[in-house]
Formats: C-alpha cells, structure tokens, sequence
C-alpha cells in the first residue's frame, strides 16, 4: 500500500518544488517507487505529458526526478494566469476555461474531487507519494474551499512536514507564526519541519531551530544548506528567473509580464561560452547582444503592449538594424509579425494590434489550443529537434513559406528574408544538444555541454544534498498509508 507526506511551506518560494524533487530521486534511490503530486499550481511554465496534457514544470521536473514519465494526474489543478485578476484553469490537463480570481475563490465546484481522483489514481502505482503544498496554510483568509495545503491534506487524511526559508529573515517567525494561526483541527496534520537554504555554519542556527521547536512542539527533520547548484534545473516560477553570467556570447531576454514557459533558456544558461541577461522592466535592452530571444507568453497582446510600453520594441528593431539576430519563440513568434487578431479573447483581452513586423507574417487566436509533444528536423541541416507546443493561434504569411523545421511532416516557424529573425511554436527546442550546438555556432560561440546528462547529474547531487542534511528515515517514518489514518 502506498504512503503519502505533504511538504507546505511558510510561504511561496521557498524551495518545496526543489524539496520534493531531491526527496524524490532520494527515495527512488533507496529502492522506492515515488510519484509527484501537487493538487493547484499556479503558473505560466507549463509541461506538456505524453498523453497531450498540461502540468506544472515543477512536477515534469519532479516526475524525472522520480524517474517517472509526466502525467496529468501529478498536477491535476493548474492555473494559469493570463491578466492581474483572471487565469486559465486546466483541469486533469485539459482547460476549463478562464475565471476571474474571485470567482476562483467562491465556485471550485468538482476542483477538489479531481484532486482527490489523481491522488489515489497514482498512489495505486507507487510505494510513495510526495505531496507539495502551495504558497501557505498561514493564510487563513484561504482556508475556506482550500485545496492547495491544509484543504486537501484534511480531505485525504495526510501528515504535513512545514518547510521554512532561512534566506528571507525571519525564520522563527514565519515557522511560529503558523503554528500560531493554524486551527487545531490543521495542527494535528503537521508532523515536523525543516528549514532550507541556509548558508555558512549550519551549527549557528541550533538555538534558533531549537527554540522553534520548543514553540510548536514539532521535530526538526534538518537543516538544509542552500543547494548551490539549483539554477543547473528548470525553474517553475518568475521569481527563479535570473541572469547568468558565462561568456562572450550574450543572449538578452525581455522579462515579459505574462513570461511563459521560460524554460527554454536553461539549455543555454548552462552553456559556459552563454551569458543570459534577463532585462526587468525599466531598463533599456543592452546594444551589445548577439541575440534577442522572445520568450512565450500567456497573453501575447497584453505582453506586446507592456514590451511597447518599455521601450524594448525601438530597442528591438535598432538591434536588427545593426545586423544582430532576433529569435521569438509562441508568443514572441507571434509578436513578431505583423498583426495578432485575438477576437474572442482566447488568450487574454480581446483585440488586434501591429507586431513588430520583423516577420511576414500574420497570428489569429482561433481553434483548438494545441498541447502536444513533438519532434521536428531542421530544414537547412536536418538535424533532430524534440520539444513540445502548448498554444493557442495559428500563424500564417510569406515568411512561413521560408520554415525553420519541419514537425511531423508539416512546415514549422518561420525565417525572415534577412536570415537573422526567426520565429517557432516549439518550445524546449534548445535542449536537443546538436540543434543548440548548430545554433550557437551560428552566433559564434561553441557549445559544451550536454544538457540531459547536467539535469541528470544535479537530481543525483540534489539527492545526495538532502540525504546529508534530512532525516530521511524520520520522514518516511511520518508518512501514512493513502487512505489511512496518520501516525500520531
């Protein structure tokens, strides 16, 4: 029979995804079988399943860790927000529909019944299931028709081990300050906590974890260091995204508002002749790029007229004029034709606006959303290209005469007649390592690594990380029987 533990945090980002990851390929490596499990997600860096569904990164990257293939049921509430008061629900990895935030809040009508179906839908599989919380049990104004923490850990009868950020201050507080605010009824569910991302001498906070445990009556599990080598795997959340400093070759990234599926600049970060340079809002595009890449978007117009609103399009366009490359890739594909028509609003406001018009080419929002692995060949040196699209559109025009790939037999993307603007509906492109080999070599720089083998190599030091510093057996001694009741 399966065991199940939950990990909720003391608030977002403090480090649960990368926890349950490490935690799964360490118990993988004991000999278990493990699957992910997360019940809502909120975010914009979806994965797409073999069976054509859509979760989390996180739990695509979990899932691997557990050396499991993806699944719909490992995340079966995804939000995906498209203004600052609406978001896509995917349910079971299908979409729903779009819903404003306080609608969400009042109707999550079959919400938790889906969640519950996964759970024991994939615990039937497995010896265990980790669970990751989201954001926090501490805001109680949620807790009613909660299904991201205490919600659901009440509804499927499981124990919950609070995780703590040290690297924000106010550990102590933010660990106490749950237990002060959790009724008792969601008390008794948490079994422990640790604390993660410390730096320096580990022994300096005994007091301090002491002192919490004092306060709450919870064991500590560990202490955990912080994991210097995390950037190394996909990050899930906008506030993970960074600039990474390696070489000369410098690839700059707008940071889009509705940024989405930004995973497809980790196969370039971890190249050491590639810097990445995320610009934030307010700051000019540097002239000095080789490239501009156009990440995705969950709402292409309303993230066009924030790019406008920057000033990055005149920064974009002086770029090309100077003969630098220009690559957008979904949504950044589509920015860069000549107009996007969205009349029913399927991705966000409704409307038609101008592209930047470095392409021929022309995007209508119409049609089924298309979510679907798939593997392409480049047309000029028919090299193997995998990855995956995840969008809504299609995009035609002269320029798409001139594809960049052909995906399963059909002409893909689209190249401008200069050859320095390219554009593509595949995402995870770069992480096939003989395309991105070919295309860096186009901006002059040499490719030397291989991307599969780092994200191998990170999971295993990330298991190992957390076995030195987690009292693994104590966790798996807390974890209870799907369907059982917890141990007191």
């Amino acid at each position: 029979m399966a065991q199940s533990i939950m990990i909720q945090g003391t608030g977002s980002n403090v480090g649960k995804s990368l926890l349950v990851a490490g935690l799964a390929r360490a118990f993988v490596r004991r000999g278990l079988t493990v699957a992910p499990f997360k019940p809502q997600n909120m975010s914009n860096n979806a994965a797409v399943t073999p069976e054509g569904g859509e979760i989390g990164r996180a739990q695509a990257l979990q899932a691997r860790a557990a050396m499991r293939l993806p699944h719909t049921d490992m995340n079966p509430v995804l939000l995906k927000p498209e203004t600052d008061t609406g978001a896509q629900v995917i349910v079971q990895g299908k979409r729903r529909g779009t819903q404003g935030a306080g609608s969400f809040m009042r109707d999550k009508t079959g919400l938790l019944e889906a969640a519950l179906e996964s759970f024991h839908r994939l615990a039937r599989n497995v010896d265990l299931v980790l669970i990751e919380g989201a954001g926090s049990p501490a805001e109680t104004n949620l807790r009613k028709n909660d299904i991201a923490n205490m919600g659901f850990a009440q509804a499927a009868n499981v124990p919950v081990v609070l995780v703590g950020d040290i690297h924000r201050g106010g550990v102590i507080a933010q660990v106490v300050g749950t237990h002060a605010v959790l009724d008792a009824a969601d008390l008794a569910k948490v079994k422990g906590f640790t604390i993660n991302r410390f730096r320096g001498d580990v022994s300096l906070f005994d007091a301090g974890r002491d002192d919490i445990a004092a306060r709450t009556g919870w064991p500590c599990l560990g202490v955990v260091p912080w994991f210097w080598d995390a950037w190394k795997l996909p990050a899930e959340d906008m506030m993970d995204i960074a600039s990474h400093k390696g070489g000369a070759c410098k690839i700059v990234v707008p940071q889009l508002e509705r940024m989405a599926n930004f995973d497809d600049l980790d196969p370039l970060a971890n190249e050491p002749d590639v810097t990445i340079e995320i610009v934030p809002p307010g700051r000019a595009l540097p002239g000095d790029a080789d490239l501009i890449l156009i990440p995705g978007s969950k709402s292409t117009i309303g993230d066009l007229n924030y790019l406008r609103a920057q000033g990055w399009d005149i920064d974009i366009l002086a770029h090309h004029r100077r003969g630098g490359h220009v690559v957008g890739l979904c949504g950044g594909y589509q920015m860069l034709g000549k107009t996007i028509d969205d009349p029913d609003g399927v991705d966000g406001r409704p409307g038609k606006v101008a592209g930047l018009g470095l392409l021929d080419v022309h995007t209508v929002m119409a049609g089924e959303k298309r979510v679907t692995q798939s593997r392409a060949r480049t047309m000029d040196s028919d090299l193997g290209v995998e990855g995956y699209e995840i969008h809504m559109g299609r995009t035609t025009g002269p320029d798409c005469d001139r594809p960049w790939m052909k995906l399963e037999g059909r002409p893909e993307g689209a190249i401008g007649r200069c050859g320095r603007v390219r554009g593509s509906y595949l995402h995870g492109m770069f992480g096939s390592d003989a395309f991105r080999a070919a295309f860096l070599r186009s901006l002059g720089a040499e490719s030397q690594t291989e991307y599969d083998e780092t994200v191998e190599s990170t999971l295993d030091a990330l298991a190992a990380h957390l076995e030195d510093h987690l009292d693994l057996d104590l966790l798996l001694s807390l974890a209870a029987p799907v369907g059982e009741t917890e141990k007191a």
